[in-house]
């Protein structure tokens, strides 16, 4: 796509995105963007905004590490709270915006991490994680920043992860 920007998110971003996605039924208050980019500006997490002919239409963050789930503590970057306007799926658009936050990943470190969401919402990128070369990371289903034990009750909400990694090759 010529006309597409990969840039960091910054402060318009917050009312575009915020109207955009609620366009289209999902909830992602002005209040959550404004906070990535206060996090952003202090190096807590990195924010990629796609942007088409002026437009946001996509982002995905990458936070530095992670303090939760079962990577905590390790030092390894997370891949974290990735969308495109459903108008603009299908476009290559997130590919290219993985293509970025790994770069910036892997400049990190030379494994990154990602939870993904088990219910149906999350097919697509289920199965393009996979694609991508990550793979589960063996510590089983998580709901809410806590393992879920065996025979455990759950929701399948946006709570309900599975973790994976992905670790660079010798010639990436």
């Amino acid at each position: 796509m010529e006309n597409l920007l990969l840039r960091p998110l910054c402060s318009e971003d917050a009312a575009a995105f915020e109207a955009a996605f609620a366009a289209q039924g999902w909830h992602k208050p002005r209040s959550q963007f404004e906070r990535y980019l206060r996090e952003q500006q202090f190096g807590r997490r990195s924010v990629v905004v796609a942007e088409l002919d002026g437009a946001p239409v996509g982002y995905i963050t990458v936070l530095p590490c992670r303090e939760s789930g079962p990577f905590a503590g390790r030092g390894f970057p997370e891949l974290s709270d990735f969308n495109v306007l459903k108008a603009f799926q299908h476009r290559g658009i997130g590919t290219r915006l993985m293509d970025e936050a790994e770069r910036i990943a892997f400049a990190q470190s030379d494994v990154i991490t990602i939870g993904v969401g088990l219910h149906s919402g999350y097919g697509a990128a289920q199965r393009m994680y996979v694609r991508r070369g990550y793979v589960p990371d063996g510590s089983g289903v998580w709901y809410r920043d806590e393992p879920l034990a065996e025979n455990a009750p759950c929701r399948n909400d946006d709570d309900l992860v599975l973790y994976f990694s992905k670790v660079r090759l010798p010639f990436q």
